[in-house]
Protein backbone atom coordinates (compact mmCIF):
# COMPACT_ATOMS: atom_id res chain seq x y z
CA UNK A 1 0.00 0.00 0.00
CA UNK A 2 1.47 3.65 -0.60
CA UNK A 3 2.19 5.60 2.24
CA UNK A 4 -0.10 8.32 3.48
CA UNK A 5 0.74 11.77 2.93
CA UNK A 6 0.11 15.15 4.24
CA UNK A 7 0.68 18.60 2.90
CA UNK A 8 2.66 20.90 5.23
CA UNK A 9 2.62 24.87 4.57
CA UNK A 10 5.33 26.79 6.36
CA UNK A 11 7.66 23.70 6.20
CA UNK A 12 10.84 25.45 6.06
CA UNK A 13 11.03 26.62 9.61
CA UNK A 14 9.61 25.73 13.39
CA UNK A 15 6.63 24.51 13.99
CA UNK A 16 5.73 23.50 10.43
CA UNK A 17 9.09 21.89 10.14
CA UNK A 18 8.89 20.05 13.21
CA UNK A 19 5.55 18.30 12.37
CA UNK A 20 7.13 17.44 8.93
CA UNK A 21 9.98 15.08 10.89
CA UNK A 22 7.08 13.97 13.12
CA UNK A 23 5.15 13.01 10.23
CA UNK A 24 8.29 11.26 8.37
CA UNK A 25 8.30 9.30 11.48
CA UNK A 26 4.43 8.03 11.13
CA UNK A 27 5.11 6.76 7.90
CA UNK A 28 3.73 9.56 5.80
CA UNK A 29 4.92 11.05 2.42
CA UNK A 30 5.70 14.68 3.02
CA UNK A 31 4.82 17.70 0.43
CA UNK A 32 6.11 20.67 2.08
CA UNK A 33 5.16 24.08 0.89
CA UNK A 34 7.34 27.12 1.66
CA UNK A 35 8.56 30.06 -0.12
CA UNK A 36 12.29 29.16 0.76
CA UNK A 37 12.13 25.85 -0.93
CA UNK A 38 16.30 25.68 -0.23
CA UNK A 39 15.70 25.81 3.26
CA UNK A 40 13.41 22.81 2.64
CA UNK A 41 15.58 20.36 0.87
CA UNK A 42 18.79 21.33 3.06
CA UNK A 43 16.87 20.27 6.21
CA UNK A 44 15.44 16.99 4.75
CA UNK A 45 19.33 15.71 3.41
CA UNK A 46 20.88 16.47 7.08
CA UNK A 47 17.59 14.08 8.57
CA UNK A 48 18.50 11.79 6.24
CA UNK A 49 15.22 11.96 4.76
CA UNK A 50 15.04 9.89 1.61
CA UNK A 51 14.39 12.24 -1.70
CA UNK A 52 11.80 9.76 -3.00
CA UNK A 53 9.12 10.48 0.27
CA UNK A 54 8.97 13.73 -0.37
CA UNK A 55 8.19 16.65 -2.67
CA UNK A 56 8.61 20.49 -2.19
CA UNK A 57 6.47 23.53 -3.63
CA UNK A 58 6.90 26.91 -4.10
CA UNK A 59 4.37 28.77 -2.84
CA UNK A 60 3.05 32.27 -1.00
CA UNK A 61 0.76 31.77 1.22
CA UNK A 62 -0.29 35.33 1.35
CA UNK A 63 -1.43 34.90 -2.37
CA UNK A 64 -4.10 32.52 -2.60
CA UNK A 65 -3.75 31.34 -6.19
CA UNK A 66 0.03 30.61 -5.54
CA UNK A 67 -1.14 28.07 -3.05
CA UNK A 68 -4.14 27.00 -4.68
CA UNK A 69 -1.71 26.13 -7.68
CA UNK A 70 0.94 24.50 -5.34
CA UNK A 71 -2.36 22.19 -4.29
CA UNK A 72 -2.96 21.35 -7.43
CA UNK A 73 0.46 20.63 -8.37
CA UNK A 74 0.44 18.19 -5.09
CA UNK A 75 -2.76 16.25 -6.34
CA UNK A 76 -1.00 15.83 -9.49
CA UNK A 77 2.75 14.73 -8.47
CA UNK A 78 1.81 12.77 -5.39
CA UNK A 79 -2.01 12.44 -4.91
CA UNK A 80 -4.53 13.67 -2.84
CA UNK A 81 -3.21 13.89 0.78
CA UNK A 82 -4.51 12.20 3.94
CA UNK A 83 -3.50 15.43 6.33
CA UNK A 84 -3.37 18.93 5.10
CA UNK A 85 -1.67 21.28 7.72
CA UNK A 86 -2.39 24.79 6.87
CA UNK A 87 0.69 26.06 9.36
CA UNK A 88 2.04 29.09 7.67
CA UNK A 89 1.45 32.31 9.44
CA UNK A 90 3.29 35.36 10.67
CA UNK A 91 2.96 37.52 13.63
CA UNK A 92 4.31 40.92 14.15
CA UNK A 93 2.97 43.83 16.31
CA UNK A 94 1.11 46.55 15.42
CA UNK A 95 0.14 50.10 16.51
CA UNK A 96 -3.06 51.23 15.35
CA UNK A 97 -1.93 55.00 15.06
CA UNK A 98 0.64 54.22 12.63
CA UNK A 99 -0.37 53.89 9.12
CA UNK A 100 2.07 51.59 8.07
CA UNK A 101 0.62 49.15 10.78
CA UNK A 102 -2.62 48.61 8.72
CA UNK A 103 -0.52 47.07 5.80
CA UNK A 104 0.87 44.51 8.47
CA UNK A 105 -2.81 43.95 9.50
CA UNK A 106 -3.81 43.21 5.69
CA UNK A 107 -0.53 40.85 5.74
CA UNK A 108 -1.38 39.06 9.13
CA UNK A 109 -4.65 38.41 7.28
CA UNK A 110 -3.62 37.60 3.93
CA UNK A 111 -1.15 35.01 5.48
CA UNK A 112 -2.93 33.66 8.18
CA UNK A 113 -7.02 33.39 7.50
CA UNK A 114 -7.08 33.93 3.83
CA UNK A 115 -4.07 31.92 3.07
CA UNK A 116 -5.21 29.03 5.30
CA UNK A 117 -8.89 29.07 3.27
CA UNK A 118 -7.05 28.94 0.39
CA UNK A 119 -4.65 25.98 1.39
CA UNK A 120 -7.48 23.83 2.05
CA UNK A 121 -9.93 24.78 -1.06
CA UNK A 122 -7.88 22.18 -3.62
CA UNK A 123 -8.27 19.47 -1.54
CA UNK A 124 -12.47 20.34 -0.33
CA UNK A 125 -13.70 18.40 -2.88
CA UNK A 126 -11.17 15.26 -3.68
CA UNK A 127 -12.11 14.78 0.33
CA UNK A 128 -15.73 15.18 0.10
CA UNK A 129 -15.76 12.70 -3.01
CA UNK A 130 -13.36 10.39 -1.37
CA UNK A 131 -15.58 10.45 2.29
CA UNK A 132 -11.75 10.75 4.22
CA UNK A 133 -9.45 13.21 4.99
CA UNK A 134 -8.28 15.83 7.54
CA UNK A 135 -7.72 19.67 7.75
CA UNK A 136 -5.46 21.00 9.87
CA UNK A 137 -5.61 24.92 10.98
CA UNK A 138 -3.01 25.85 13.19
CA UNK A 139 -4.21 28.56 15.57
CA UNK A 140 -3.14 29.80 18.43
CA UNK A 141 -4.28 30.30 22.62
CA UNK A 142 -3.65 34.40 20.83
CA UNK A 143 -6.56 33.69 20.13
CA UNK A 144 -8.53 33.93 22.82
CA UNK A 145 -8.61 37.12 24.12
CA UNK A 146 -7.05 40.21 22.62
CA UNK A 147 -3.31 41.11 24.04
CA UNK A 148 -2.15 44.85 23.30
CA UNK A 149 0.16 45.45 20.73
CA UNK A 150 -0.71 41.84 19.55
CA UNK A 151 -4.18 43.39 17.10
CA UNK A 152 -3.30 41.71 14.04
CA UNK A 153 -1.92 38.61 15.38
CA UNK A 154 -4.58 37.68 17.93
CA UNK A 155 -7.83 38.69 15.97
CA UNK A 156 -6.03 36.24 12.92
CA UNK A 157 -6.10 33.62 15.16
CA UNK A 158 -9.49 34.23 16.71
CA UNK A 159 -10.53 34.06 12.73
CA UNK A 160 -8.80 30.46 12.61
CA UNK A 161 -10.25 29.17 15.14
CA UNK A 162 -14.11 30.58 13.95
CA UNK A 163 -13.27 29.77 10.50
CA UNK A 164 -12.05 25.95 11.27
CA UNK A 165 -15.51 25.28 13.78
CA UNK A 166 -17.20 27.02 10.69
CA UNK A 167 -15.71 24.51 8.02
CA UNK A 168 -15.56 21.24 10.47
CA UNK A 169 -19.75 21.18 10.43
CA UNK A 170 -19.66 21.68 6.81
CA UNK A 171 -17.25 18.92 6.37
CA UNK A 172 -18.62 16.50 9.30
CA UNK A 173 -21.64 14.98 6.99
CA UNK A 174 -18.98 14.35 4.28
CA UNK A 175 -16.32 11.90 6.64
CA UNK A 176 -13.82 14.51 6.98
CA UNK A 177 -12.62 15.73 10.05
CA UNK A 178 -11.24 19.14 10.81
CA UNK A 179 -8.68 19.44 13.47
CA UNK A 180 -7.91 23.00 14.95
CA UNK A 181 -4.86 23.07 17.02
CA UNK A 182 -4.09 26.07 19.66
CA UNK A 183 -0.09 26.09 20.51
CA UNK A 184 1.14 28.28 23.44
CA UNK A 185 4.45 29.37 23.36
CA UNK A 186 6.85 27.35 21.10
CA UNK A 187 10.34 27.90 20.94
CA UNK A 188 10.84 28.37 17.31
CA UNK A 189 12.41 31.97 15.29
CA UNK A 190 8.70 33.51 15.63
CA UNK A 191 8.91 33.54 19.33
CA UNK A 192 12.42 33.93 20.11
CA UNK A 193 13.24 37.28 20.25
CA UNK A 194 9.77 38.09 21.91
CA UNK A 195 10.46 40.48 25.07
CA UNK A 196 7.91 38.98 27.59
CA UNK A 197 7.50 36.22 29.76
CA UNK A 198 5.86 32.59 27.79
CA UNK A 199 5.21 30.78 30.35
CA UNK A 200 4.75 26.70 29.89
CA UNK A 201 7.39 27.59 26.37
CA UNK A 202 7.62 24.21 24.82
CA UNK A 203 10.56 22.73 22.23
CA UNK A 204 9.19 22.40 18.80
CA UNK A 205 9.53 18.91 18.50
CA UNK A 206 7.59 18.04 21.77
CA UNK A 207 4.86 20.49 20.65
CA UNK A 208 4.89 18.36 17.09
CA UNK A 209 4.63 14.87 18.77
CA UNK A 210 1.26 16.17 20.49
CA UNK A 211 -0.06 17.35 17.93
CA UNK A 212 1.01 14.42 15.74
CA UNK A 213 -1.28 12.59 18.24
CA UNK A 214 -3.92 14.89 18.14
CA UNK A 215 -4.00 15.34 14.65
CA UNK A 216 -4.20 11.20 14.22
CA UNK A 217 -7.08 10.49 16.62
CA UNK A 218 -9.19 13.08 14.94
CA UNK A 219 -9.79 15.12 17.88
CA UNK A 220 -11.66 18.82 16.72
CA UNK A 221 -9.76 20.80 19.06
CA UNK A 222 -6.84 20.63 20.89
CA UNK A 223 -4.78 23.40 23.34
CA UNK A 224 -1.11 22.26 23.28
CA UNK A 225 0.68 22.46 26.07
CA UNK A 226 -2.74 21.59 27.83
CA UNK A 227 -1.51 24.11 31.06
CA UNK A 228 -2.02 26.82 28.86
CA UNK A 229 -5.48 25.66 27.59
CA UNK A 230 -6.35 26.17 31.39
CA UNK A 231 -4.75 29.31 31.35
CA UNK A 232 -6.69 30.65 28.14
CA UNK A 233 -10.10 29.34 29.53
CA UNK A 234 -9.23 31.39 32.96
CA UNK A 235 -8.61 34.49 30.94
CA UNK A 236 -11.77 34.25 28.84
CA UNK A 237 -13.61 34.25 32.14
CA UNK A 238 -12.08 37.19 33.39
CA UNK A 239 -14.00 40.27 33.29
CA UNK A 240 -12.35 43.01 31.01
CA UNK A 241 -11.80 45.38 33.91
CA UNK A 242 -9.87 42.75 35.79
CA UNK A 243 -8.11 41.57 32.27
CA UNK A 244 -7.07 45.16 31.51
CA UNK A 245 -5.61 45.35 35.12
CA UNK A 246 -3.86 41.98 34.02
CA UNK A 247 -2.04 43.42 30.92
CA UNK A 248 -1.32 46.88 32.22
CA UNK A 249 2.53 47.99 31.70
CA UNK A 250 3.05 43.91 29.52
CA UNK A 251 5.62 44.48 27.41
CA UNK A 252 4.18 44.38 23.72
CA UNK A 253 5.35 42.52 20.67
CA UNK A 254 7.80 44.47 18.14
CA UNK A 255 6.10 46.15 15.41
CA UNK A 256 7.87 45.74 11.96
CA UNK A 257 10.22 49.25 11.99
CA UNK A 258 11.69 48.43 15.87
CA UNK A 259 15.14 47.36 16.52
CA UNK A 260 15.43 44.15 17.79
Amino acid sequence: MTAPLVFITGASSGIGQALALRFHQGGYRLALVARRTFDIKSWASAQGISASSYEIYSADVSVPESIMAAGRDCIARQGLPDVVIANAGISVGMDTAIRADIDVMVRTFATNNIGMAATFQPFVSGMVQRRGGTLVGIGSVAGIRGLPGHGAYCASKAAVISYCESLRGEMRPHGVRVVTISPGYVDTPLTRHNRYGMPFLMQADCFADRAFQAIVAGVSYRVIPWQMGVVAKLLRLLPNALLDALLAGRPRKHRQDEVE
